[in-house]
């Protein structure tokens, strides 16, 4: 219900409850009073009847911030200066940090950085599944910074300034920044980050790159992704330049990435299992390596197969847990929904020596196949959205135990209360710090079956 009210040259109209508050203008400056973290690392304060959630900030401290935008009683803001400091804060290691949409928690140490994520976790299980796990693991934790083994870098033109800008996007904004060095890339591709200003500007036509990506494991590689034709020039420019640097060099146009040199390979270890994997640049692989291997280790060691276990992994994409699974099963069958992976998973374990993983192409969002057979223990490693269709169906597998690795806390929680409704108990979990200096959260969480409800 609205109310009329005369004025000026007509009607003007406003809530039946008052005056509508004024908005909150993008770069305004305030000062703030933080109270408390949110469970995305940002600072939360109370200012003028609405909420601020303010990014470089810790609890106590008093900042002025400045308003990135805002939205009903919402107000997102970033830290401008910090007045009161929360003794915990640090100067943040990596000179850009304060303005880069990468690193968002630079300025807490790595250790609450830990807690922040664990009482993230633990959080979202008793809000939206009222559980909490029987006992909890410790952090896996690798090294804060370095570890990043493939990273996307922006490239736009400037059309007003005539130059090229390179780097990584600005937080909230479409800005991009330029750093001297990106600290947790793995030292591979320090090298390959700085010199890349200088490459892509100077090509002829450089308003034909959109973005490159930049990926290490059994190579070097980079990726060049253009929105139109590139110049024989600048083609011989960029193959010139990776031969110097001893990389790979893939192009993508409006098809798949495809290599310079065909018989370019590209791939990761996972050395305790005697493994390699082949991917190609746009498959999903984990960016830590060192978490990826110790995230493996664990789930095989939570999920205990024996000789005797058949074990179904979904959402399985290239083999990175199947494989290391058969290794100690008597057979797992992964499934996936991307095509592309299923076919290079297949030809992982071909290239492997590895006969008792097999790989389905399936859409996870429906039932599973129904001649799947039964199985005693499974492995989830869905997206973001979860595998919520999936869980319904897993006790009816025969799944005694299965372990689930996530990396959203929310639909974790939510999978997490479906399968404590199907008798499942959720006997560990703990937190995986695949992003340290960012609040991402990653998970793993082991379920076994007790009696069924009702």
């Amino acid at each position: 219900m609205t109310r009329a009210k005369r004025g000026g040259g007509g009607l003007r109209f406003q809530p039946a409850g008052g005056a509508r508050a004024a908005a909150v203008p993008t770069g305004k400056r305030q000062l703030l009073a933080i109270e408390r973290l949110s469970h995305d690392g940002r600072g939360v304060a109370r200012e003028g009847g609405r909420t601020w959630f303010v990014a470089g900030a810790l609890p106590g401290e008093q900042v002025e911030a400045r308003v990135l935008g805002a939205r009903s009683q919402v107000v997102e803001a970033r830290t401008l200066r910090v007045l009161e400091a929360n003794p915990l804060r640090r100067t943040p290691p990596c000179s850009v940090a304060d303005r880069c949409g990468g690193c968002t928690l630079q300025h807490l140490p790595h250790a609450d950085q830990l807690t922040l994520k664990q009482d993230a976790l633990a959080e979202q299980f008793r809000r939206l599944a009222g559980v909490q796990p029987l006992a909890w693991a410790a952090p896996m934790v690798g090294p804060e910074f370095g570890y990043r083994r493939r990273a996307r870098v922006a490239v736009r033109w400037d059309e007003r300034q005539g130059r090229l800008e390179v780097g990584f996007r600005a937080e909230a904004s479409q800005d991009i920044v330029t750093p001297d060095d990106c600290l947790v890339l793995v030292p591979e591709l320090q090298p390959l980050l700085r010199a890349l200003p200088h490459v892509l500007s100077g090509l002829e036509r450089p308003q034909a790159i959109g973005h490159v990506e930049l990926f290490q494991g059994t190579a070097t590689a980079l990726l060049v992704r253009h929105t139109q034709a590139l110049l024989p020039g600048d083609q011989a420019r960029l193959r010139d330049f990776c031969a110097a640097a001893g990389v790979q060099l893939w192009w993508q146009g409006k098809g798949e990435p495809q290599p310079d040199q065909t018989y370019a390979r590209l791939g990761y270890r996972l050395a305790p299992w005697d493994l390699t994997l082949a991917y190609q640049p746009g498959d999903f692989v984990q960016v830590n390596a060192a978490i990826n291997e110790a995230m493996v280790a664990q789930a095989l060691d939570w999920l205990a197969p024996t000789a005797d276990d058949r074990v179904l992994d979904l959402f399985s994409g290239l083999g990175n847990f199947a494989l290391p699974l058969a290794r100690q099963a008597a057979a797992v069958i992964g499934i996936e929904g991307v095509a592309a992976m299923t076919s290079r998973a297949i030809q992982n374990a071909r290239d492997n020596g590895i006969g008792n993983a097999h790989f389905l192409q399936v859409d996870l969002s429906n039932p599973l196949p129904a001649d799947l057979g039964s199985h005693s223990l499974a492995l989830l490693d869905p997206p973001r959205d979860g595998a919520l269709e999936v869980v319904r169906q897993l006790r009816g597998l025969g799944i005694g135990r299965l372990v689930y690795v996530s990396c959203n806390p929310a639909t974790l929680a939510r999978d997490a209360g479906e399968l404590v409704r199907q008798g499942y108990r959720m006997t560990r979990a703990g937190i995986l710090d695949m992003f340290p200096q960012t609040a991402h959260v990653e998970a793993m969480v082991l379920f076994e079956a007790g009696r069924m409800p009702g």
